[in-house]
């Protein structure tokens, strides 16, 4: 006896061809970009230790400041790409990341100025 109450969803799918390698060629494209950011980030923190530098503190300040900005720019991808908000208008995406930004760029002013004293 066979169930009438299922349905295959799977024998359901009308996507063409040319729209998977569309989805495959962005999959590569984001993994790209964020392996890219992660091995700059890592080349910085092998090559460029604090020790490496020396007694150049505005080389170093500018060492930590590059490596927190791509932490910041990979995280912001992040959310527009796997949290679909890229997909959203341009006045959404600024109601939303602005607020977290200006928070990040808070608690750094905050770390910056406490660290200097």
């Amino acid at each position: 006896m066979e169930r009438d109450d299922t349905y295959e969803y799977s024998l359901d799918t009308h996507h063409s061809e040319e729209e998977g390698v569309k989805a495959r060629k962005k999959i590569w494209m984001v993994t790209l970009i964020l392996s890219i950011a992660t091995i700059v980030e890592v080349m910085l923190g092998v090559f460029l230790p604090k020790t490496a530098i020396g007694d150049s503190a505005a080389l170093w300040q500018s060492v930590k400041l590059a490596y927190v900005a791509l932490t910041m720019v990979k995280a912001g991808y992040i959310v527009l790409i796997f949290m679909h908000l890229g997909d959203e208008k341009k006045a959404l995406k600024w109601i939303i990341l602005a607020p977290y930004a200006l928070f990040i760029m808070y608690l750094l002013f905050i770390l910056l100025i406490e660290a200097a004293a």
